[in-house]
C-alpha cells in the first residue's frame, strides 16, 4: 500500500497567511486580545516622530503572550519562532525583532504584564460565575545557584574550614624555609602551588567575612549573590534556591483569579494579602477562602474576617476550628452591615456579623489577666566582647550576643537563628557543628541530630545543665532583671469554624494550576532576577494558563466575542 502522499515543494501556491492558521487557534485569541488592549494606560512609551520606524509594541506582547504558553520563553527561542513559527508570523504580520529588542522591551515594560493579566480576567469575568477560592503556594527554582546562596551558619563554616588550611598551608610553607634549599614537600606540592593555594584561599576568606558582615549589617538571614530577593527553601526535591508565588484559583472555574509574588519560605501570613485584590474588586461581596495547615496564622485569619474574607484553613487532626482571641474594643456596630470597618467594629466589640453567623461560634468578652513589663533591661550582652561571652559559654553556657543574633555554646561553636516562634522566643541551632562535635553527649542527649535552644527577647544567659553536670558544676541563677505586673483586660473569644465540604475540595483546585504551568507550559524555573521582574513572569504564566482554560470552558467563538470588547 502506498504512503500518504505530501506535497510537490518546487509548486507555486495562491494563498493568504490566514490560510496557515487553524480556525480555532489560540494565536486569533491572542491576537484579537491584545488587538482590543489600549496599551496607553500600561505605560508603554508613544511611538517616536523620528528616526527608524520602531516594533509595534502590540506585536511584542502579542510575542511573549503566545511564547508563555506554548512554553517558548527564551528571548531567542522567541526571536527565532518569529521566523519559522507560522502563527507568530500571522500575529505580527511577518516582522522579526531580534533577541535584543524583545529581551528590551520586556524588561521595560515589566510591570504592565500584571496589569494584562487583571485585564484579560476582567474581560472573562462577565461570562463565568465565580465561587470561593482557593490559595497556595509553589516553590519555583530562581535564577540562583546553591553555591551562591549564603546561610550564616554556611558561612560560618565555610570560614573556619577555610582558616584551617589557611593556616596549614602557612605551616608547609615555613617548614619549607627552615629547611633551606627545599622546594618540594613528601613529592607533591611545590612552594608554587601551595602560594596559589594559600592565595586563593585567603581571598575566599575575604569575600566570606564580607558576605558574613553584609548580613549581620542588614540583618538578612540568607544573602543570594545572583538574584538578591532569591530564598533557599525547602522542597519535595530537598532545598532550591527558589520564590514562593501564590495563586488563588475560583472554585467553579478553575481560572486563577489572582495571584501574590512572595519569597517567604513558608506560607504564614499569606492568606489575607494574597486574597486583598480579589476583594478590592468586589468590596461590597463577602468572599470564602480555603487553604492548608501551612496557612495557620491566627493574626491572618483576624485580618481576613476584618476585611470581609471568611478563611476556611485545614485543621489539625482530631480539631473542628480554632479559637481565637482578640483585643475589646467597645463600639456601636451595625451587625447587618458587610463594609470592613463595620465587620472589624463588631468583632471587636463582641458581637457576631450576620454574614460570619454560620462560621463564628461561641463568641464571648471575658476579662483576663496579662503580663505587662514596665521596665526592660537594655538589649545588649553583660560581657563585653565575643571573647568575653566565649570565656563564659566554655563554663557550660549558652550566651547570647543580641547585637550579632547569634549564641556561643560550651563547646566553642556558634547557633545561629533558625527560625521564631509563635510565641516569640529565638530559636538557634547549628545542624553541621552537632553532628561533629565530640562532647555531644554533655550537651544534648535528644533523639534528634542537633541541638536547639529558645532565648527569649531579653534572655541573654542559659545553662546548660548536661555539661554542668557532668563537670561538678551547679548552675548559676540568670535573671532577665525586668520589672512586671499583671493587668485586667477585656478580650473577646470565639471559636472559627471552617467549612469542611469547602476544605475537601482544596487539593482539587490549586494544584491543578500548579501541575498546567510547571509540565505543560515547562515554567520550572524563572528566567529574569528580581522579585518585581519575577512577578512580571509569573503573570505571563498565569496569563498563558487562563487563556487554555477560558477556552476550553467558554469555546473559541465565544472567547473571541469577550477578547474584542475593549
Amino acid at each position: 500500500m502506498p504512503y500518504v502522499s505530501g506535497f510537490d515543494r518546487d509548486q507555486l501556491m495562491c494563498c493568504s497567511w490566514d490560510a496557515f492558521v487553524d480556525k480555532e487557534s489560540i494565536a486569533r485569541i491572542i491576537d484579537a486580545f491584545v488587538n482590543h488592549l489600549d496599551i496607553g494606560k500600561y505605560g508603554v512609551k508613544p511611538v517616536a516622530a523620528e528616526g527608524r520606524p520602531s516594533y509595534d509594541p502590540k506585536s511584542l506582547y502579542k510575542i511573549y503572550i503566545y511564547g508563555s504558553r506554548k512554553g517558548i520563553r527564551s528571548s531567542r527561542k522567541l526571536a527565532e519562532s518569529c521566523k519559522v513559527n507560522l502563527e507568530v508570523k500571522w500575529m505580527i504580520g511577518g516582522v522579526e525583532p531580534d533577541f535584543r529588542t524583545i529581551a528590551d522591551f520586556r524588561k521595560n515594560n515589566i510591570d504592565s504584564l500584571k496589569e494584562i493579566f487583571y485585564e484579560f480576567n476582567r474581560r472573562i469575568s462577565g461570562a463565568v460565575e465565580w465561587g470561593f477560592s482557593s490559595v497556595d503556594g509553589t516553590k519555583i527554582q530562581a535564577d540562583n545557584a546553591k553555591d551562591n546562596n549564603f546561610t550564616k551558619n554556611k558561612l560560618d563554616d565555610r570560614i573556619k574550614w577555610l582558616n584551617g588550611h589557611t593556616d596549614e598551608y602557612l605551616r608547609i610553607l615555613n617548614e619549607m624555609d627552615k629547611q633551606e634549599e627545599t622546594d618540594v614537600i613528601s613529592g607533591e606540592l611545590t612552594r608554587e602551588s601551595l602560594e596559589a593555594k594559600l592565595k586563593e584561599a585567603q581571598e575566599r576568606l575575604a569575600r566570606y567575612e564580607g558576605y558574613q558582615k553584609l548580613m549581620e549589617e542588614t540583618g538578612v538571614s540568607q544573602l543570594s549573590i545572583t538574584d538578591a530577593d532569591a530564598k533557599l527553601m525547602k522542597n519535595k526535591n530537598g532545598f532550591t534556591v527558589a520564590y514562593n508565588p501564590q495563586t488563588a484559583v475560583d472554585s467553579e472555574t478553575h481560572l486563577i483569579r489572582d495571584f501574590q509574588m512572595t519569597n517567604q519560605v513558608t506560607d504564614h501570613g499569606l492568606l489575607e494579602s494574597t486574597m486583598q485584590g480579589i476583594k478590592s474588586s468586589e468590596p461590597e461581596k463577602i468572599i470564602e477562602v480555603v487553604a492548608d495547615k501551612g496557612y495557620e496564622a491566627v493574626e491572618d485569619m483576624v485580618e481576613c474576617l476584618e476585611n470581609g474574607i471568611i478563611p476556611h484553613v485545614i485543621t489539625d487532626d482530631g480539631k473542628d476550628g480554632y479559637d481565637i482571641e482578640i483585643p475589646y474594643e467597645e463600639a456601636e456596630t451595625d451587625t447587618a452591615s458587610t463594609e470592613p470597618e463595620e465587620l472589624k467594629k463588631a468583632l471587636h466589640a463582641g458581637k457576631i456579623p450576620e454574614v460570619y453567623a454560620e462560621v463564628i461560634q461561641d463568641m464571648k468578652v471575658e476579662t483576663v489577666r496579662r503580663k505587662v513589663v514596665d521596665e526592660k533591661r537594655e538589649n545588649s550582652s553583660v560581657y563585653g566582647s565575643p571573647e568575653e561571652m566565649q570565656e563564659k559559654a566554655k563554663e557550660g553556657y549558652f550566651v547570647r550576643d543580641p547585637e550579632r543574633n547569634l549564641v556561643y555554646c560550651p563547646a566553642g561553636e556558634i547557633l545561629r537563628q533558625k527560625s521564631i516562634k509563635k510565641n516569640g522566643n529565638i530559636r538557634y541551632a547549628n545542624k553541621n557543628a552537632c553532628k561533629h562535635c565530640p562532647n555531644r553527649n554533655k550537651c544534648y542527649k535528644g533523639k534528634g541530630e542537633w541541638k536547639e535552644i529558645d532565648f527569649t527577647k531579653d534572655q541573654l544567659v542559659k545553662p546548660c545543665k548536661g555539661w554542668l553536670e557532668a563537670e561538678g558544676k551547679k548552675p548559676e541563677e540568670t535573671k532577665t532583671g525586668e520589672k512586671w505586673h499583671y493587668e485586667k483586660r477585656k478580650v473577646v473569644k470565639f471559636f472559627l469554624k471552617p467549612d469542611k465540604e469547602k476544605m475537601s475540595r482544596r487539593m482539587c483546585l490549586s494544584e491543578h494550576p500548579f501541575g498546567t504551568i510547571k509540565r505543560a507550559m515547562g515554567a520550572t524555573y524563572f528566567l529574569l532576577r528580581g522579585i518585581r521582574k519575577v512577578a512580571g513572569e509569573f503573570a505571563l504564566f498565569c496569563l498563558g494558563y487562563n487563556l487554555e482554560r477560558a477556552k476550553n470552558l467558554l469555546g473559541f467563538q465565544k472567547m473571541m466575542e469577550l477578547m474584542e470588547q475593549a
